[in-house]
């Protein structure tokens, strides 16, 4: 116990040496300004910042009723608010989290904090921090994916193809060699990513958004050389390319895989139920379905993936590893849809 202890103490006092008497300049153009203390706070781009607030911030949801979700500095807090009674519980907690930020002095910026109504249920309840009516967003931006209160996903797709079609103009401009191999590397590191960064969040399911994003791989297949005149199946065959519907498709039954083999570290039956239908054919991974009144509900990822990751033969399910699962997965991804 008193080596413990003393450990400790080390451990608390080489942080407090790290953080007390910390002192910062601003330097422009080689003047400089005169030393200004530093009194709270971290210093960025260090590792044992983020621990630290972590740490300081991990009591905020102390006696919270509402879902709250932290990321760093990041706190979103959320509830069914579908009746006054719940939409009164949802502004108790704020409160709370209010009181929490002025106890610790970290108080919350509330020109960046929003309200974001969704569902046709909602009561559009007027919540408040403090003293001050939180403004109400038809969207927002959160960890890089656009969430709009309509939950579909065309202002994604958008900022996604504004992106890509910027790069794309951007090395047609600088890029003297375009020759298969340069370009098609191109396209995969830098274009590609923009398409399908957390696409299993914000998948298109509308037809014009489908149709909008495969327009911007049409774009950068067409600008390869010698392919122009083909069609744009047989340029995706001449490169060994997939559809990018297939690439969701694919990328969409790789994330089920992982979640049902360990590989990332969730709980899987906070995903998915496996079916308990022992007369249905196929493997023992089969997933169960959801009934739901609304067909927006059928496009979340935990939903439209229960129909394809079923239809999977044997083999491709029981693969031994994940190299191998989508190995033995592209030699049949042609033959599925959703």
């Amino acid at each position: 116990m008193e080596g413990r202890s003393a450990s400790t103490l080390t451990t608390a006092t080489w942080i407090d040496n790290w953080l007390m008497d910390r002192k910062q300049r601003v330097v422009i153009r080689g003047s400089m300004s005169q030393w200004a203390c530093v009194h709270s706070g971290v210093p960025q781009g260090s590792i044992l910042g983020p621990l630290l607030v972590l740490i300081y911030i991990n009591d905020i949801d102390t006696n919270i009723y509402s879902k709250l979700v932290k990321f760093a500095d990041d706190t979103k807090v959320g509830g069914v608010a579908d009746t006054e009674l719940a939409a009164q519980q949802l502004q108790r907690d704020l409160n709370l989290i209010s009181d929490w930020a002025d106890t610790w002095q970290m108080k919350f910026n509330i020109d960046k904090c929003k309200v974001l109504h969704v569902g046709s249920r909602n009561i559009k309840y007027r919540y408040f921090m403090g003293p001050t009516e939180i403004k109400v967003a038809d969207y927002e931006k959160d960890l890089g994916v656009y969430v709009d209160a309509s939950m579909s996903h065309s202002r994604q797709c958008g900022e996604a193809i504004k992106k890509v079609n910027r790069m794309l103009g951007y090395i047609s401009r600088c890029v003297e060699f375009k020759s298969r191999e340069v370009m098609l590397r191109l396209y995969n590191s830098l274009v590609r990513p923009h398409l399908e960064y957390c696409v299993q969040v914000w998948s298109p399911y509308l037809k014009k958004d489908i149709a909008a994003l495969e327009k911007v791989q049409r774009r950068a297949t067409r600008m390869i050389p010698g392919l122009r005149g083909m069609s744009y199946e047989e340029r995706l065959f001449e490169l060994n390319l997939f559809s990018l519907k297939q690439r969701r498709l694919r990328g969409d039954m790789i994330q089920v895989y992982k979640i049902l083999t360990g590989l990332d570290a969730v709980q899987p039956n906070s995903y998915f139920s496996i079916s308990s239908n022992t007369r249905t054919r196929g493997h023992r991974w089969k997933l169960a379905g959801e009934h739901f009144k609304l067909d927006l509900r059928k496009h979340f990822f935990t939903q439209r993936v229960v129909r394809v990751w079923n239809s999977l033969p044997d083999n491709v399910v029981q693969a031994e590893s994940l190299g191998s699962f989508k190995s033995e997965l592209d030699k049949i991804l042609t033959t599925l849809s959703y």
